[in-house]
């Protein structure tokens, strides 16, 4: 495998989606299927058909800087299947020399994780949830505690990388419970963790059951100390919150999600995968490609072999702009103006609500510098609000 180095501002992202599951979490609104069988060989063919796609819709000159295979289950491909997609990736594009390839994983797959290693994944992502088998059990997992802690250390040994999945503010989950699992959590040697707390999305098993009165989340009030008290057991272990949900040591973030929130470009293949390409010879702010694959497998899988996979649309300057401010503000570091101009080719100032943007500020919920437009941490937990501000 041949690697060339590319400038991180040449360099592009690649989304695999691998869309199915053993079993639907009743959290879940990603698109996954539990299917009867998968064809594994016919999986891999298809893959490689609409990655030959997406090569002729890349502007030469880019290089390939990271590769994110999720899901769905990723864990459940063959391993041959992950290795077949990234030789073929590697022979399409050059790749940055520090490529990241990140794969998730259940901990249910441990057995698997070896070969995935030397199929070419540097980063894996965990699929944990929980340190708890009540709550593994409420969530509808299939591990439990201790098949969980023998995936990370099989993990731990193996990958350079290594990225928890917990979800906390669970139903009748007390506050000291909590800290006892993310304070066991953090001693368990991974660089990175995904904190999340438990939403309830339309379409889901959850959502219907809050529906029927049959699951309650705690309050407004009770979420805020959740969310507080896992930045203050985060930081003691050294870890920095670069993203609402997102933690890690220095140098350790996702770059492929870091990249997607900064406004970078992305290929997604895969059905449901969603992809973003900048042109080189339109106007700044109507230059952005957005692409989006047919969600049902089966269609996709069809549809690839005419090249009918994806819709392809522009979006417009003000769609660009929405989408850079929301993502922008979920980082810490917030949004880079200079990466802004050069993106939209206008001011961020010219481009959201001034009046909401200094009653904020005053506030003391947002802060504007001559780097960059950045929540602070009161902010944070009243993100939905400042977003809705900034514009109107």
């Amino acid at each position: 495998m041949t690697i060339m180095h590319g400038t991180r501002q040449s360099c592009f992202g690649l989304y695999v989606h691998w869309p199915f599951c053993v079993h639907k979490c009743p959290y879940c609104d990603f698109n996954s299927r539990v299917p009867t069988a998968v064809d594994h060989a016919d999986w891999r063919r298809v893959f490689l058909l609409a990655l030959d796609y997406a090569v002729t819709e890349m502007p030469k000159g880019r290089h390939l800087g990271s590769v994110f295979f999720g899901g769905g289950t990723p864990s459940l491909m063959e391993p041959a299947t992950v290795a077949t997609v990234l030789e073929r990736a590697v022979v399409s594009w050059p790749f940055a020399a520090d490529v990241e390839v990140t794969l998730e994983a259940n901990p249910s797959d441990s057995d698997r994780l070896t070969d995935f290693r030397v199929a070419g994944v540097n980063r894996l992502s965990l699929g944990v949830q929980a340190l708890d088998d009540s709550a593994l059990c409420l969530l509808g997992r299939l591990h439990d505690t201790s098949q969980a802690l023998a995936a990370i250390d099989i993990a731990r040994h193996i990958f350079p990388k290594l990225s928890l999945d917990l979800i906390y503010a669970r139903p009748g989950q007390p506050l000291e419970a909590w800290q006892r699992e993310l304070e066991w959590a953090m001693t368990l040697a991974a660089d990175h963790f995904s904190l999340y707390q438990l939403t309830l999305e339309p379409g889901t098993a959850f959502f219907a059951d809050r529906a029927s009165g049959g699951l309650v989340l705690p309050d407004e009030d009770t979420s805020a100390d959740f969310y507080q008290m896992t930045q203050e057991i985060t930081t003691t272990a050294g870890l920095t919150a670069y993203e609402v949900s997102n933690y890690a040591r220095q140098g350790d973030e996702c770059r492929h999600n870091m990249a997607t929130w900064q406004g970078g470009d992305t290929v997604g293949i895969g059905p449901g995968a969603h992809g973003r390409l900048t042109l080189n010879d339109c106007p700044k702010g109507m230059n952005t490609i957005a692409t989006r694959q047919h969600r049902t497998p089966e269609v996709w899988r069809a549809r690839v072999e005419s090249g009918t996979h994806q819709t392809v649309s522009y979006l417009s300057r003000a769609e660009r702009i929405e989408e850079l401010v929301m993502m922008g503000l979920r980082l810490t570091a917030g949004i880079d103006r200079a990466l802004f101009h050069n993106l939209v080719g206008r001011s961020l100032e010219s481009v959201i609500s001034v009046q909401a943007l200094e009653s904020l500020a005053e506030s003391g919920f947002v802060v504007l510098d001559a780097a960059s437009l950045r929540v602070t941490p009161a902010g944070r937990l009243v993100l939905d609000e400042i977003l809705r501000q900034l514009l109107a």
